[in-house]
């Protein structure tokens, strides 16, 4: 999966801090970069300052066993080492969430070592995100993961904190992901489902899986149809190529068929790499390269919002 919610440039969220700006906010690089899913004696649930989030994400990592069914090109998860632990405890997720919600709302995390340096304007909770080291819907017991989430918020008085779902979009035909998403439409859910290509020749360049595009545009749609989803798209160089024009145009012609036939994209998300990549030959675009590719969207798609991440200097 692709990492944790990165600095907007939409009318709609000028509150968040720009990529461009001088200040504190271009001195982040560290936090920004480290989104390390280990986090002091904790397993599942870790703390990062994340540029798509503009604030504090608490992810819970429902894929310690680093197993996942993409292999993308761009992964930030280290697969050379053995994971740590491989099972689930959903008692001891409560635990750490709980623990680490005391934390944020409180206000003691600003004075850990890692967060002395964060900007102010980065210093709110944003949401909680089902993120980890491989796709979180594919976690057999997903539903219950979220309602211990669901009952946390409403225990501590924190229903306004979203819940996000990064996803490779794999899963929604599974009874158990539509009802956890249909409980997460009551409290704040949000999917934010992964779309990378517009040919199934550079989904598999990029994304290296046995699922098919199809099949993630269907289930896209499926979802799309029934709550506002957020399309997160990553684009990079690969062997110091960036997506050539036909393929983004092709990718337009994506979102153009979802968007006409019934899918209700909330905005999209256009984003590079901030951290070391699975592949070496993956590369970062340049901020030119990026605007390029929101420039086409927007020109394409006028009336869809677009938000724009850069790589971090």
């Amino acid at each position: 999966m692709p990492p944790m919610p990165d600095n907007t440039i939409h009318p709609q969220h000028q509150d968040q801090p720009d990529s461009h700006e001088p200040g504190p906010a271009s001195n982040m690089k560290n936090v920004f970069t480290s989104h390390t899913r280990r986090w002091q004696d904790f397993h599942y649930v870790y703390p990062v300052i994340s540029r798509r989030s503009g604030g504090l994400s608490i992810g819970i990592n429902l894929n310690i066993d680093k197993a996942c069914n993409f292999d993308c090109v761009y992964c930030c998860v280290d697969r050379s080492t053995s994971p740590v632990r491989t099972d689930v405890d959903l008692n001891q997720v409560r635990d750490e969430l709980a623990r680490m919600l005391d934390l944020a709302v409180t206000g003691n995390i600003w004075s850990q070592p890692q967060f002395a340096k964060v900007d102010p304007r980065y210093q709110r909770i944003n949401d909680i995100a089902f993120s980890g080291d491989g796709e979180p819907t594919a976690y057999p017991h997903f539903l219950d993961a979220a309602s211990v989430v669901v009952k946390l918020k409403q225990a501590l008085g924190l229903e306004d904190v979203k819940v996000v779902v990064i996803t490779n979009a794999t899963m929604f035909d599974r009874p158990g992901v539509q009802k956890t998403f249909k409980l997460l439409d009551a409290h704040q859910g949000e999917v934010w489902a992964k779309l990378d290509a517009g040919t199934d020749s550079y989904y598999q360049l990029v994304d290296r899986t046995k699922f098919p595009l199809r099949k993630v545009l269907d289930n896209i749609l499926t979802c799309g149809r029934e709550r506002e989803i957020v399309i997160q798209s990553l684009f990079m160089q690969v062997h110091g190529q960036p997506i050539t024009d036909a393929e983004f145009d092709a990718y337009l012609d994506r979102l153009h068929t979802l968007i006409d036939s019934g899918c209700r994209i909330k905005f999209v998300q256009l984003y590079t790499t901030a951290r070391r990549t699975a592949q070496p030959y993956v590369t970062p675009l340049t901020d030119e390269q990026l605007d390029h590719l929101a420039n086409q969207c927007r020109a394409s798609l006028p009336s869809l919002p677009v938000e724009v991440y850069y790589g971090v200097a």
